[in-house]
């Protein structure tokens, strides 16, 4: 990571996850199942997470808003995309509410947090293997 990623990090109150995100961690996630079942089983395991409030699941565009009430207040917006039979991406944003300049790297805990539960759940393939499946 580099002076201009950590002065970002630093100074950020939101954080997402993306193909070729330059830390591991936050490189999207795939998973062995369909983008339905990706959906309802992520719409199932943030019922079962005290703080969080689903807000919509929209199972045909493979998108999940949620409001997260405590400890601290954030919305998290979850993007499921199908791209091959039984491989699915899915990609976290995570944006803090709070009047300072920064959430003291919440959003980036929150992130890795979802995905070690989603990882319970569904089977993971791999991290950022966008190109490797065109």
């Amino acid at each position: 990571m580099g002076f201009k990623e950590t002065i970002k990090n630093i100074f950020s109150v939101h954080s997402e996850t993306t193909e070729k995100h330059y830390d591991e961690q936050f490189k999207t996630r795939y998973y062995k199942t369909t983008k339905d079942r990706g959906v309802k089983e992520i719409t199932e395991m943030f019922e079962q997470l005290d703080g969080y409030k689903i807000k919509k699941a929209d199972s045909e565009r493979g998108e999940i808003y949620v409001q997260m009430l405590k400890p601290r207040k954030a919305f998290v917006t979850v993007t499921v995309i199908q791209v091959k039979p039984f491989k699915t991406a899915v990609d976290f944003s995570v944006g803090t509410e709070t009047v300072l300049f920064t959430d003291f790297g919440y959003s980036r805990k929150v992130i890795r947090t979802l995905y070690k539960e989603l990882d319970k759940k569904l089977q993971y393939i791999g991290s950022g293997l966008g190109e490797q499946l065109l």
